[in-house]
């Protein structure tokens, strides 16, 4: 009994964890479509000041600006929070394991969420054949391989330089808002199709379709944090791998080292046994709380943003003015 109700503590704090983020990144893209509106009329709305959250939604020109940070030593004046968010996402994942998934990446959100709408109406999500699972895994790699080959290899400084300084990348935020503000038929149809295959599959897309994952899941590999399994304690009742969400047969391993573990803790949190036989652990020595693991995550990801803001690597150098001249156009520019 003491037990479900830990679990049910650490799945509730999880749960508000993500509602909250979710709410502040719904605020944000508000005020960001208040602030496009304003220049879009002339002015004839409100001025409302740009949120740089919204800059977290633009991976690929947070990549681009990691490669001029590397190899130019330029910090991107442009969209600094993206390369901020970035880097403080991929500090997480080394630090705290794909914690940023479970706890506050809003795509992650809502197909848990999904998934949890399948389970109400079916009373059980679907699990594909282990060929057929691991088969849909790879595509996610391929596309962050490309990506990183592309980009961080192939591409010439100058030429990264040039894109990060286009029009279309200075209001990338503003053609992202349009793409979802007039979805075209096909993207409708996608979108349906991935709720739909989330509600019936657990974490569908994160499992199988997300670039982003595919990379934190590689950075989380070399992550001093796991999840321990005690043997000698362990009574092989399954209760940990029944509550992953990502397939890990978590009762026959020793230490959890799956680029897929999302550090959701519901294995530690399910686990029927009172002595510590699952427990986070740094480097298997070190024991960390599962309520001090949170704190410790998003600790970390307010600091990183909280360093950024006092070090002036927050705030868009795009002008008012400049925005007044491009925002109108925004049709016309393409990548």
């Amino acid at each position: 009994m003491e037990k479900q109700k830990w679990y049910n503590n650490i799945v509730k704090v999880r749960n508000i964890v993500q509602t909250i983020f979710s709410l502040f990144l719904l605020y944000a893209g508000w005020q960001f479509y208040r602030f496009v509106r304003y220049f879009e009329t002339g002015g004839k709305t409100e001025f409302v000041t740009r949120p740089e959250a919204v800059d977290g939604f633009l991976p690929i020109s947070a990549l681009l600006a990691l490669k001029q940070l590397l190899v130019a030593k330029v910090f991107d004046p442009l969209h600094p929070a993206a390369l901020v968010i970035f880097l403080t996402i991929i500090l997480i994942s080394f630090l705290f394991k794909k914690g940023f998934c479970s706890w506050l990446c809003p795509v992650g959100t809502i197909s848990e969420w999904l998934g949890k709408l399948g389970e109400k109406l079916f009373g059980r999500t679907f699990e594909l054949p282990k060929v057929v699972d691991w088969l849909l895994m790879i595509p996610k790699y391929l596309i962050l391989g490309f990506f990183v080959k592309v980009i961080l290899i192939d591409m010439p400084i100058m030429s990264v330089m040039g894109f990060l300084q286009s029009p279309y990348n200075l209001i990338a935020d503003v053609k992202m808002l349009h793409f979802f503000l007039d979805l075209s038929s096909f993207a409708i149809k996608v979108l349906i199709f991935l709720a739909v295959a989330s509600i019936l599959i657990k974490n569908f897309w994160c499992r199988y379709l997300c670039p982003y994952g595919a990379l934190l899941g590689v950075v989380s590999l070399v992550s001093p944090i796991k999840v321990t399994r005690n043997e000698e304690t362990c009574i092989n009742c399954g209760s940990c791998t029944k509550v992953c969400p990502n397939q890990i047969e978590v009762h026959n391993q020793e230490r959890i080292s799956s680029p897929e573990c999302n550090a959701c803790l519901n294995c530690i949190s399910n686990c029927s046994q009172e002595d510590e036989t699952l427990k986070l652990s740094i480097y298997n020595k070190l024991k960390v709380s599962t309520m001090t693991y949170p704190v410790l995550l998003l600790g970390v990801f307010l600091l990183m943003i909280t360093i950024a803001k006092l070090t002036g690597y927050w705030e868009s150098g795009i002008t008012k003015e400049m925005y007044q001249q491009f925002i109108p156009k925004a049709e016309y520019f393409n990548h």
